[in-house]
């Protein structure tokens, strides 16, 4: 993605590893679990190696600060710039801290959250609430922007519109689900159904031909805030950058959090929001032993339009416009 924005912003390497561990796991079958514990062992030794080579990247440039992510790659970056002293800033998008960013957080000189502070136990002095930066074109729709959406899509305007989407890599069990009630779907309204690359051709043979009622992609790369804008309920997994999409679309939202990722991260995602009554939260094992669970909610919330407008409104409080902005203000702020 840098490259695609500036093809004159040099882009650099390191090696690293992650800890591997599941959520949904006991400790003790982590580590009866071969494989598991050679990978970890083996990408300790990489987080060494990305560390000196961090080391020796950071001797060269003399970087007045350092900002880092909170992926598993930033964990030697972050540990080279304490050794060297150089400022450091942090940015965590999801409400559960990653491991990463726990451990970064000690030494941090300023630290972002994409959530509100009270979601984490970072030093409230250093912290700051800023979002998490988007694309200007998520923004709430008026009529005539819903309008041409739909037009873009070839979407029925008549109907109301289903996006369902598992993220870019899509979601198995909701595509399940999904084409499991899709009768039942189609006869509420449009439905766009955004299912991964890996399981779509198993689905393109067991659903109807893409039209103005149904339309079934493998992933969307141009115009996703179109669709998302355009819709009248939306149905995605709980990854803190969609949220903050639909938060800044004002759309109503069904948030189907996966519990199996590290740390349980999507389900306190969604819990910020839950807890705001700013969206829907559907528990994806009870979906999947009652499968009509993931339509009564999306039916109750196109037959309630005021209470689906109050939930919009709460939503849209957690947009963040200037996220950009007040981000690269704290990474100047830190250099000084």
């Amino acid at each position: 993605m840098i490259g695609h924005l500036d093809s004159h912003l040099p882009v650099h390497t390191i090696v690293s590893g992650k800890l591997r561990r599941y959520y949904h796991l006991s400790v003790l079958r982590q580590l009866l679990w071969p494989t598991l514990v050679l990978l970890n062992i083996r990408d300790g030794f990489l987080v060494i190696i990305g560390f000196v080579q961090s080391l020796i990247k950071f001797l060269l440039w003399r970087p007045d600060v350092v900002f880092t992510k909170g992926g598993y790659v930033c964990l030697p970056v972050g540990l080279a710039a304490k050794i060297m002293r150089i400022p450091l800033v942090i940015h965590d998008s999801d409400a559960h801290p990653g491991l990463t960013n726990r451990i970064l957080s000690k030494w941090a000189t300023s630290i972002a959250t994409g959530a509100p502070l009270e979601y984490y136990s970072y030093p409230k002095a250093i912290s700051h609430y800023v979002g998490i930066p988007i694309a200007s074109e998520f923004h709430p729709f008026s009529t005539g922007e819903r309008k041409a959406a739909r037009e873009l899509w070839g979407i029925d305007p008549n109907r109301p519109l289903i996006v369902i989407t598992g993220g870019g890599l899509g979601a198995t069990r909701i595509n399940d689900v999904v084409i499991e009630r899709l009768r039942d779907l189609l006869g509420i309204g449009s439905v766009v159904l955004v299912a991964g690359a890996g399981q779509y051709d198993e689905l393109r043979s067991l659903t109807p031909p893409n039209d103005n009622h149904f339309q079934l992609h493998p992933f969307v790369s141009k115009d996703m805030a179109a669709l998302l804008g355009g819709a009248d309920v939306v149905v995605t997994r709980a990854g803190a950058t969609t949220i903050l999409e639909l938060a800044a679309l004002a759309q109503p939202t069904i948030l189907i959090p996966n519990g199996k990722l590290t740390g349980g991260h999507q389900l306190k995602n969604a819990a910020v929001y839950a807890d705001a009554g700013a969206v829907v939260v559907v528990d994806e094992k009870s979906m999947i032993d009652n499968s009509v669970i993931l339509t009564q909610a999306i039916k109750q919330i196109l037959a309630e339009p005021e209470t689906s407008a109050k939930m919009t409104r709460k939503f849209l409080s957690f947009a963040k416009p200037h996220a950009a902005r007040d981000m690269v203000d704290m990474i100047l702020d830190a250099a000084k």
